[in-house]
């Protein structure tokens, strides 16, 4: 025991909480919003802390359910609940499938969020989630410290600390949408 050592991902469930409260903050007309997701993600604890905040932002907040590589069925429920944005659960499918869920939304003229920058850089509307290239410097640092003789199990597990808020201002002008400048002054990148 006492082996392990690295740098997690994993922040809690209330980064969930706070992204979608900068999803409302962007767009303060949002209503329904439409949680993109499977079963497992809408009943895991980041699904309890997106239901609690929706519910503090008198949001109205539904769940899409995809199946394994199938967004078909969450796309039809996204459309018949009338959704005005669209909240990507924070599960890895949403990252290999990103390029299909900016394009439905923004054929679609949905405000989107998504835990990784890089749906916002094909096109989405916004990101927040941990600075992954922070992460990937503390790491370089912790391999160096190894390599150097520390021994693993003395090196704590340690937390992001760092986090991205990326806006596409491009994408908020096509859904017709300003984006405040209380929340431009928070993102870390503005794309254009």
């Amino acid at each position: 025991a006492g082996n392990v050592t690295g740098l997690s991902f994993e922040v809690g469930p209330e980064l969930e909480a706070k992204r979608l409260a900068l999803l409302k903050e962007a767009a303060p007309g949002l209503v329904k919003v439409a949680f993109l997701g499977s079963k497992e993600d809408w009943e895991s604890g980041e699904g309890h802390s997106v239901r609690a905040a929706a519910e503090r932002l008198h949001l109205k907040l539904f769940p899409a359910q995809t199946a394994p590589n199938d967004f078909t069925a969450a796309f039809a429920t996204i459309k018949r609940g009338h959704a005005d944005a669209i909240f990507v659960a924070p599960s890895p499918p949403h990252w290999v499938h990103r390029k299909i869920i900016v394009d439905f939304a923004t054929r679609n003229r949905l405000a989107n969020s998504h835990l990784y920058l890089q749906a916002v850089e094909i096109g989405g509307l916004m990101s927040y989630g941990v600075d992954t290239r922070d992460l990937f410097r503390r790491a370089a640092d912790y391999v160096d410290r190894i390599l150097r003789g520390a021994k693993p199990g003395d090196l704590p597990v340690e937390q992001p600390t760092k986090f991205d808020l990326v806006i596409n201002r491009k994408a908020a002008k096509a859904l017709g949408l300003t984006i405040p400048p209380s929340v431009l002054l928070q993102a870390n990148r503005v794309i254009e």
